[in-house]
């Protein structure tokens, strides 16, 4: 196969869009722990502590979603400096690596989403009992009610 100077600049919208991408994924984050650090509740201090563990690990997994993707960037350019002066094997070594950077970069964010979905969960265990709690405290006010009117 020829690889030529065009080839690895394909990559460059792609790696882009990617690129902008886990930014959006990185603000969305910034504001959940925004949201989180708002809530003083004691109900809510579990779920607080598990979602600050989650979203560590979070900003563990998109740093390097973001690190690899911008190595592949490099890596890619530096693919296109060679090839342009000359260096075909060179130039087709770091387009290849360029690639499995962009590959490992995608798996770091396929694990993101896993984790992701995992911190999603926890907000529905937290919403679930406190509807639970309400539910079970507008109850016993229902049964107070009736043992009233039954007095009367």
């Amino acid at each position: 196969m020829d690889l030529t100077l065009t080839t690895p600049s394909l990559l460059f919208p792609a790696i882009s869009l990617l690129l902008l991408a886990y930014t959006n994924r990185f603000v969305v984050l910034t504001n959940v722990i925004r949201e989180l650090s708002k809530l003083n509740t004691k109900g809510s201090i579990d779920a607080s502590v598990r979602q600050i563990k989650n979203l560590q690990n979070r900003l563990n997994v998109i740093r390097a979603m973001q690190s690899l993707g911008v190595l592949s960037f490099v890596v890619c350019t530096l693919s296109m400096l060679a090839l342009y002066l000359g260096f075909s094997f060179l130039g087709g070594l770091l387009f290849a690596g360029s690639l499995a950077l962009l590959v490992i970069s995608l798996l770091f964010s396929l694990y993101e989403v896993h984790v992701s979905t995992k911190a999603i969960s926890i907000e529905i265990q937290t919403f679930y009992e406190s509807i639970k709690a309400l539910s079970s405290a507008d109850g016993e006010t229902s049964a107070a009610r009736d043992r009233r009117k039954r007095k009367s």
